[in-house]
């Protein structure tokens, strides 16, 4: 997995700045706890921190081309490539030899094969850079999902780069200024392709090549969501769905170290766990670990709401014993959930405050806890995107309206978005025009199928929004949140190939039992319990213990007595104060709870990050 950094500058030397380039490496330590690197040359500082999880013994970086006829090629690498084997074979039948058995060595002599064009023979999830001292460019990539992050900060005379916004910040180029577009980005819920938050930062978009040489920054899309005429019947989809993930569950399975998966009880855990059971016992490797999270008295004391009418636990103990997995639950209290410091780790790990509140701190110490058994997790994020299962891609009202369908679906209300703003600045900054801008830029994107009309050319383009906005904002949750603790996971459902296969299926194929989901459930139809086949999707779960919501009203009215907080400039205190002292209620996720849950990010993100507010 790891984190990987570097600054390339043309007009410095930058032998003389391992100071600088170590510190901003020494931001990545959490994402690779195991190792570290620095390469540095006349105009680039190339940083690592390894997170071992193939070849242990040889797959450090930075890595260096060991060829003896060209400048040296030097790549750092964050990800998987689960194709290596095959790669590693054809590159050798083109001549290359390999001195370890790492798919960081593959990926390393793939570039010096195929030059940028490189990332179109990669399966897997990543995020690179290769700093080629024989042409002076640097190459950062990143997978055709997402789901490895990457960011960069463009500078006077080059560029600085890293997997989280930290290792940019760390090097005193980079400036931390919030103005008004990025505060809109925060708080609007629709996670814009490139944009870095900060001003002067991006991110590579997903499927992207970012080419920096002394011509200045190019970008270039080396793959993309096509549409295109889906030859198959149901069965036939069915089939074929089913063929895509066991192949993919085959590749994804490969570790020298301890692997489990993240059980929920739901249809996509449920289906991952029964896959990794089934190909581990075929390969007489045992039984698999799984681990769920949960909550001191959830499941006797639940709540039925308008998104979750059933607790995981009963589903999670069901399908473990279906498949005979070595099972955990890992029961959290409001006092972890509430502790400062792992609320500090939360907003550490995104470096924004842009959380889902007790679902980003519980998800933090379930990794935390998986962290002292296994390093690599298998998680089913991304199925709910892929195969049509959220409930808004089932309602009409949703589906219709002129938005991006979760926000007219409610999802926002979990956010806190602007609910606290101050009313002069929530009219300038006018969120409703960002969003709407932002929606009309990516529908402007979505590849349309000639002769495609009514209700099965909406929902392509309700799908794209998905693929390329929703899924990147769970993706970047999941990544933060389990690199936080060195822990790696891995999403097999956001193989391209599944993703391009299902988004080009009839919506009518996605949902031909009449249900959510429909593909997965058929393609898992001789795996699953029909308990778990026939449960109705439920969301990760949020506390329901009101003394959450005490605690939050008592931490909330803390800064507004201190009267000293930088998030003043933002935040209506009459509005923070009405909640406070308003009555508690109803237990679980509520708009009231993100409100405050996000009024106390924002004011530690101003305070800990010395943010400069321009808006």
């Amino acid at each position: 997995m790891c984190g990987i950094c570097g600054w390339v500058d043309f007009e410095r030397d930058l032998r003389g700045a391992r100071e600088t380039a170590q510190a901003m490496t020494d931001t990545m330590a959490c994402r690779g706890p195991d190792d570290q690197g620095l390469w540095l040359a006349p105009h680039a500082a190339i940083g690592h921190r390894r997170l071992a999880i193939i070849d242990l013994a040889g797959g450090r970086q930075p890595m260096v081309a060991a060829d003896q006829d060209r400048e040296p090629a030097v790549l750092t690498y964050s990800g998987e490539v689960y194709n290596f084997l095959e790669l590693r074979s054809e590159l050798s039948a083109r001549g290359h030899r390999f001195r370890t058995h790492s798919d960081t060595e593959v990926l390393l002599r793939a570039y010096l094969e195929w030059g940028q064009d490189v990332a179109e023979h990669l399966n897997g999830m990543f995020a690179f850079a290769v700093w080629d001292a024989s042409t002076e460019e640097l190459l950062l990539v990143r997978d055709r999902m997402g789901i490895k992050p990457l960011y960069f900060y463009p500078t006077p005379h080059g560029v600085l780069f890293g997997s989280e916004p930290k290792a940019i910040l760390a090097n005193p180029l980079a400036r931390r200024v919030l103005d008004a577009e990025g505060l809109c980005e925060l708080l609007a819920f629709v996670k814009t392709p490139e944009h870095g938050i900060f001003q002067g930062m991006y991110e590579v978009r997903p499927g992207q090549i970012v080419r920096v040489n002394r011509d200045g920054i190019r970008k270039r899309r080396y793959w993309q969501l096509e549409s295109y005429e889906h030859p198959d019947d149901v069965d036939s989809t069915v089939k074929n769905v089913r063929g895509l993930l066991d192949d993919i569950m085959s590749r994804q399975l490969i570790s020298d170290v301890p692997l489990c998966t993240l059980l929920s009880g739901g249809l996509d855990s449920s289906m991952v766990t029964a896959l990794a059971a089934k190909d581990l016992r075929e390969q007489g490797l045992g039984t698999v670990r799984s681990f769920a999270v949960d909550f001191v008295g959830y499941a006797e004391n639940f709540h039925p709401d308008l998104t979750r009418s059933t607790p995981d636990t009963p589903y999670v103990h069901a399908l473990a014993e279906h498949v005979g997995s070595d099972h955990t639950d890992i029961v959290l209290n409001s006092a972890e959930l509430m502790d400062p410091a792992v609320r500090s780790e939360v907003l550490r790990a995104r470096d924004l405050p842009m959380g889902i509140g007790d679902m980003d701190s519980s998800l933090y110490l379930l990794f935390k806890a998986i962290r002292g058994h296994s390093t690599v997790a298998l998680s089913g994020e991304s199925a709910d995107e892929v195969f049509g299962g959220y409930r808004w891609f089932h309602d009409r009202e949703a589906v219709e309206s002129d938005t991006f369908p979760w926000l007219a679906g409610g999802f926002d209300d979990h956010t806190g978005s602007e609910r606290l703003l101050k009313d002069d600045l929530a009219r300038r900054i006018d969120l409703e025009r960002y969003r709407a801008e932002r929606y009309r830029q990516a529908l402007d994107e979505v590849p349309r199928l000639p002769g495609e009309t009514g209700h099965e050319r909406r929902m392509r383009e309700v799908s794209y929004l998905h693929l390329t906005r929703f899924v990147q904002i769970l993706l970047d949750r999941k990544d933060r949140m389990s690199m936080r603790v060195g822990l790696e996971v891995r999403v097999p459902f956001c193989d391209h190939r599944l993703v391009e296969y299902v988004f080009n299926a009839p919506w009518a194929h996605k949902t031909y039992d009449g249900r959510e989901k429909s593909l997965l459930r058929g393609a898992s139809a001789d795996l699953l319990p029909e308990s778990i086949l026939r449960r109705v999707k439920s969301p990760y779960p949020a506390t329901q213990d009101p003394s959450y919501d005490r605690v939050l009203r008592e931490h909330a009215g803390a800064l507004l007595r201190d009267g000293d907080s930088p998030a003043a400039q933002l935040i209506d205190w009459d509005k923070v104060r009405a909640i406070v002292d308003g009555p508690v209620g109803l237990p679980g996720a509520s708009p009231i709870r993100a409100a405050l849950e996000r009024f106390l990010q924002l004011d530690t993100w101003l305070r800990e990050y010395r943010v400069e507010l321009a808006v």
